[in-house]
C-alpha cells in the first residue's frame, strides 16, 4: 500500500512554482496544513487545487537580529480560501507590514528548499 504524504506533495507542488492547498469535495472547505483528512468533518475526500495567492495579514512580528543579520518578521496570513498559514513579507521593511494589509503569495527557493512568501498589494490600504 502506498503511503500517503500530503507533506510531500505540497513541497512536490511548490518545487514546480506551484501554490497548491487542499479543499474537500463533499464540503467544500479548503484545509491547509496539507492533512489526509479534513480537520472539521474527517472526511478523506481531499483534493488539491491552486491557491488563488490572495491574502490579509491577520499577525505580524518582527525578529529583531544582531547586526550584520537582517531583522525579518513572521505572519499568520489569512489565505482567500479560508485557511491560515505562516509565512513572512518580502518587499517591505519588517516594521512596515500591519494588520489587514493586503498581500499576494509567491513562491521562492532558499537553500535548496521553496516555500511561499507574500508580498504587498500594490496601492491597497490596509
Amino acid at each position: 500500500m502506498d503511503q500517503i504524504r500530503p507533506d510531500q506533495d505540497f513541497e512536490a507542488f511548490l518545487a514546480e512554482g506551484r501554490f497548491m492547498i487542499q479543499r474537500s469535495r463533499s464540503s467544500g472547505n479548503h484545509v491547509f496544513y496539507p492533512r489526509v483528512a479534513e480537520p472539521r468533518t474527517g472526511s478523506r475526500d481531499l483534493e488539491w487545487v491552486e491557491a488563488s495567492g490572495d491574502g490579509v495579514v491577520y499577525a505580524v512580528t518582527v525578529v529583531h537580529k544582531r547586526p550584520p543579520e537582517k531583522d525579518y518578521n513572521v505572519v499568520l496570513v489569512d489565505l482567500a480560501e479560508g485557511p491560515r498559514m505562516m509565512s513572512r513579507v518580502d518587499g517591505i521593511a519588517p516594521d512596515a507590514v500591519k494588520i489587514g494589509m493586503p498581500v499576494k503569495a509567491g513562491i521562492v527557493t532558499e537553500d535548496g528548499r521553496s516555500f511561499v512568501v507574500f508580498t504587498p498589494v500594490t496601492g491597497a490600504l490596509a
